[in-house]
């Protein structure tokens, strides 16, 4: 049985993750923490989780437990994950993995040496509609893969993001998050494309901040080539008006074309050649992470399923996020 604690149980936890970490076979959550103490215990009430603290050393230090999951902004991750893996205890961490390229690096360095495993949410390397993609590409339903397009392209007051109604909060703090909305949603975009095609071999960008609202970019372009060949293309904009907003990536074959959502839906469309639209329709997990986390429980406990999500792929992720996210206006 795999027991966790939560460091850092926020808005995340209450039914994307926290939940999941319950309903999982073969995992238990025991234990959560936050710095507030009557908001963990709060959580632990509402949830039905055995204990709470206010302090991550007790947590991390709590002998039931053997995996922490951090849910903290990024600030927190490398420094954590050193902390629980120095407890010998697995990682399991928020994406984006980390601020920069170099404190994941610090973080499988330290899981290494702790040999504690190391997992990162990226969590629609594992939702059905994704591997719905997979399965298109991976049986040439639309040819060779020529390119991808991606495309977020959204108002200054972005409904995609939480606390979009608070445009002062972390996910726009370059010191807190890493960089602004790019980090924040591009992570999973990119990290996706790595699961479908493998790593970036390289990547150009330039970022910009139109909008004057925050310090971080609110307008970033970027290209990239992965190492099979295929070429990639983004363009992510939190500063467009209304009417323009647009939130979808297509995949370009030399038979066909694949189109999708990231975030703003589950449906699936395939265009071939001289045949009609099909639509693919799924039923996504009301616990968006669970499957993920079922494959990291199960690889845990010594069966065949394996999360798709490591420390070493969430780290190739930051680095494209990285040479993309360029400013030119500092």
């Amino acid at each position: 049985m795999i027991k966790w604690g939560i460091i850092g149980v926020g808005d995340v936890c209450e039914i994307k993750s926290g939940p999941a970490l319950q309903n999982a076979e073969g995992s238990e959550l025991v234990a959560v923490m936050r710095r507030t103490g009557y908001l963990a215990e709060d959580f632990a009430k509402r949830h039905g989780v055995p204990k709470w603290y206010d302090k991550v050393e007790d947590l991390i230090n709590d002998p039931e437990i053997n995996a922490l999951y951090i849910a903290t902004p990024p600030d927190g991750h490398a420094p954590y994950a050193k902390m629980v893996a120095e407890a010998g205890k697995t990682v399991y961490v928020e994406k984006p993995m980390a601020r920069s390229h170099e404190e994941c690096l610090t973080m499988v360095e330290a899981c290494e040496k702790a040999s504690v495993k190391l997992f990162v949410a990226y969590y629609r390397r594992a939702l059905p509609n994704f591997l719905k993609i997979k399965e298109l590409i991976d049986s040439n339903t639309i040819g060779d893969i020529r390119f991808i397009d991606i495309k977020v392209h959204k108002s200054l007051k972005p409904d995609i993001v939480g606390q979009s109604e608070n445009l002062d909060n972390w996910r726009t703090k370059p010191d807190v998050a890493g960089a602004g909305y790019f980090y924040d949603l591009a992570s999973h975009q990119l990290d996706y494309f790595d699961f479908l095609f493998g790593p970036v071999v390289k990547a150009n960008g330039i970022a910009k901040n139109f909008g004057g609202l925050y310090s971080a970019e609110d307008t970033t372009l970027g290209t990239f080539e992965f190492e099979n060949g295929v070429l990639g293309m983004g363009s992510w904009c939190f500063a467009t008006d209304v009417d323009s907003e647009l939130e979808k990536t297509t995949i370009y074959g030399s038979k066909g074309r694949i189109e999708f959502s990231f975030f703003t839906g589950s449906d699936v469309f395939l265009f071939q050649e001289d045949a009609k639209v099909e639509k693919f329709s799924f039923e996504m997990p009301k616990h968006i992470q669970q499957p993920l986390i079922q494959g990291m429980v199960d690889e845990l406990n010594g069966l065949n399923n394996r999360c798709p999500s490591t420390g070493i792929s969430g780290a190739r992720t930051n680095k494209v996020l990285e040479e993309i996210c360029v400013r030119v206006d500092e």
